[in-house]
């Protein structure tokens, strides 16, 4: 992939993202239509490469060829974020789990990119230096960077009453389902946890005092005026009684054991904790053979599938292979993410993502896949307490009044305070595996300690911090919200948690900066929202969820996942804070399993339509900022168009010989035109577009027959984490006809 050369700086401009997997692929087929339209209302439509292998090669320029090299596009994007001209189209991302970064580098080797193995114990300081640059890359490293300002997440009205028409499959819930959540309660991140509101601008050090001597964890840590900053820990002797007990609870119940984590966006604090569930359930073969796998550099942390890969290169392989079966035959029934396959929910960090795994249990009635490849009641292990009550709230619910009807029911959308790193938790430099133990503290410039816990060796004690800023904007545009939509909206803040304590003031301090007369606006603990939000659900009603960070990426999957069945289908405007936007697509997590299907039966089932509706958010928001009205116009028949394409029902669908992702692209690119055709805003598009809508009309017959031609064989993209541009383009590009008018228009 190439970045395209520099506009000049008064063009008015868009910035669309490469990205990874599922999401790129369907770029290829995308962009060019896009880019032609674009460029008759003047504006251009550029592109940045932010993929996982992209990000990996900018770390490694020394260990490049001249004409390998590529730049820093997330750099230079997260400057742009800071500028009012910024206009970026974000499209999913992987957030890499280091399974996924160890296989993006191997595939990379492979290609021909010298650059090093991710080292997992680095000794050597070139192995130090190689470490700390992938760690600049591994889990959330995108969003933090982009993110400039605070989430406004929504259902489109097209897609919310698509799906009241068109209600997908719910499972059915019984009220005696023995489907439960497990989470610890005490002796973890919840639990322990203690925040400061900073007086002042300082510089703060993390450190930890043991019988030794004191260790600095972390030391110029900047901090503002009015920041929120916290700390907390999750004890591991504490995690480990929890996991036994509840390993015994399921096979005690005859329910599936299943852990749910978030391993990619908290990538220090979540891989550690899967690596102990992982031991956990496999006691014996960790300690028998536990040595001699971490000697192989076979980690419980990259999962079953990672060690049973390495396996047959180590003397015991065959009996440690055999310790692992009767491991799982001796437990409790596994969750499986491919029961078909035997891919355990133990087997890959990044396959039990919480956001996405959560919901599309609750979605089959309680569900898990077991090894038999039926479904069955599940016990879903959250170890940590801060927002499991989310999900038990809405299995209490559906255990006692049913499935939700996606034909009847209300939403949540959602407003998620995130702007510069807000509560990244657990997924940077200030989450550490304590060494030894002690006492960690958090002191300021002066010496003084400004809070401390007593933790043991293995604990895993984190901190974050939160701007004030981002905290006022986002009370702001919840404001905005609710007085926009007429909605209530509900801060999910809970007061017996330290943090929330904190920003419960800040919301009492700024909501008096606001018009909030007729307003409803409330602060509620998560589990008490989750249970008032469902209420007024089954009343057909929407409420607004105003939350931190992490519980945005938790409810940003749920509601929408039981609204309309996907999350990809969302609407997210990211009004940054300096003037500019942001527009993301949607979800990711399906993303794997579509590349699968494409490359074994050229298929691509993944949906766009988060990539039509960012879109047409963007051109609305060029048009504002710039005074283009041709881009409005642009915006305004891209929505009414994609209002046909949801009526005609030209969304993908899952199986071969139906419409796939480029098929939904010609309906889209042929609604579009006839829009722009037919509209009387800007006569001179109207002219131009004419011919084009005629065109793609006469030749749709033509077109569906190319396009379902290419079905059907394995196709060769290059590479799965860095494909090869030209062969993705012939694979996502099959239709000549289409092509040649695109093209030449």
């Amino acid at each position: 992939m190439t970045t395209q050369p520099q506009p000049q700086p008064d063009a008015a401009r868009i910035i669309y993202t490469y990205t990874d997997e599922a999401p790129l692929l369907a770029t290829y087929s995308f962009l060019p239509i896009v880019q032609a339209y674009a460029a008759k209302a003047g504006v251009e439509v550029d592109t940045r490469d932010i993929s996982l292998a992209a990000r990996i090669l900018a770390q490694f320029p020394e260990h490049l060829s001249e004409d390998q090299r590529v730049g820093d596009a997330l750099g230079e994007l997260g400057e742009m974020a800071t500028t009012p001209e910024a206009n970026i189209i974000k499209l999913p991302n992987i957030s890499a789990s280091v399974p996924q970064l160890k296989a993006a580098v191997a595939e990379l080797q492979a290609q021909g990119y010298a650059i090093p193995d991710y080292p997992e114990d680095p000794t050597t300081d070139a192995e130090r230096d190689a470490r700390a640059r992938f760690d600049k890359v591994k889990g959330s490293a995108v969003n933090p960077v982009l993110r400039e300002g605070n989430s406004d997440r929504r259902a489109p009205a097209a897609v919310k009453n698509y799906a009241k028409k068109h209600p997908h499959r719910m499972g059915e819930w019984s009220a005696g389902s023995k489907t439960q959540v497990a989470t610890m309660g005490s002796d973890d991140f919840f639990s322990n946890e203690k925040s400061v509101t900073m007086p002042a601008a300082d510089t703060l050090a993390i450190r930890l005092r043991t019988a030794e001597g004191t260790q600095v964890l972390k030391d110029g840590l900047a901090v503002e005026e009015g920041e929120v900053v916290d700390g907390t820990f999750l004890s591991v002797a504490a995690l480990h009684r929890f996991l036994a007990e509840q390993i015994e609870r399921a096979r005690t119940e005859g329910v599936l054991f299943s852990a749910h984590l978030k391993a990619t966006m908290m990538k220090v604090s979540d891989p550690i904790i899967f690596g102990h569930i992982v031991e956990a359930f496999l006691p014996e073969v960790f300690e028998t053979y536990g040595e001699q796998l971490k000697a192989a550099g076979l980690s419980s942390r990259d999962g079953l599938g990672g060690i049973m890969s390495g396996l047959d290169a180590l003397p015991d392989g065959e009996a440690i292979k055999a310790a692992v079966a009767k491991g799982l035959e001796d437990g409790p029934a596994l969750a499986m993410v491919d029961s078909d396959k035997g891919i355990t929910n133990l087997h890959v960090p990044s396959d039990v993502i919480i956001d996405a795994s959560m919901p599309a249990m609750i979605r089959i009635g309680g569900h898990m896949w077991g090894p038999d490849g039926a479904e069955h009641d599940t016990l879903a292990v959250i170890p940590d307490s801060s927002y499991a009550g989310v999900y038990q709230a809405v299995i209490d619910d559906c255990k006692a009044k049913g499935a939700l009807d996606p034909a009847t029911m209300g939403s949540v959308p959602n407003v998620g305070l995130m702007a510069r790193k807000a509560e990244e938790y657990g997924s940077h430099d200030k989450t550490f595996e304590i060494p030894a133990d002690g006492t960690v503290e958090v002191v300021n410039s002066a010496g003084e300690v400004l809070f401390s816990h007593d933790v043991a060796a293995g604990d895993v004690w984190r901190a974050c911090q939160t701007k004030d800023a981002p905290i006022r904007d986002w009370v702001g545009l919840a404001v905005r919200r609710a007085r926009e939509s007429g909605d209530p909206a509900v801060f999910w803040l809970d007061a017996n948690r330290a943090h929330d304590a904190q920003l419960i003031a800040k919301v009492e301090k700024y909501l008096p900066d606001h018009e909030t007369d007729g307003l409803e606006i409330l602060v509620m603990a998560p589990a008490e929202a989750t249970r008032y939000s469902l209420d007024r659900i089954r009343e057909g009603l929407d409420t607004i969820s105003v939350t931190g960070n992490v519980l945005r990426d938790y409810n940003t999957d749920l509601f929408p996942i039981l609204e309309v069945g996907t999350s990809a289908k969302m609407l997210s405007i990211v009004p940054l804070m300096n003037g500019g936007g942001l527009f993301e697509t949607g979800a990711g997590g399906s993303a794997p399993k579509h590349v699968q299907q494409l490359l074994a039966e050229n298929y691509l089932r993944w949906d766009s339509l988060g990539e039509f509706f960012a879109l047409a958010a963007s051109f609305e928001h060029l048009a504002r900022v710039a005074g283009n009205a041709s881009a409005q116009v642009l915006a305004d028949t891209l929505d009414r168009a994609t209002g046909t394409f949801l009526d005609q029902d030209k969304s993908p669908t899952r199986r071969i010989g139906g419409i796939d992702n480029r098929g939904s692209h010609f309906y889209l690119a042929l609604y579009w035109a006839q829009e722009l055709a037919a509209q009387t805003e800007d006569a001179e598009l109207a002219a131009a577009f004419a011919p084009l809508a005629t065109r793609l009309a006469e030749d749709e017959a033509t077109i569906v027959d190319e396009l379902l031609a290419a079905q059907g064989n394995p196709v060769d993209v290059g590479g799965y984490y860095y494909p090869d541009g030209d062969l993705a383009t012939t694979v996502m590009r099959p239709s000549q006809t289409l092509n040649t008018a695109i093209d030449t228009f």
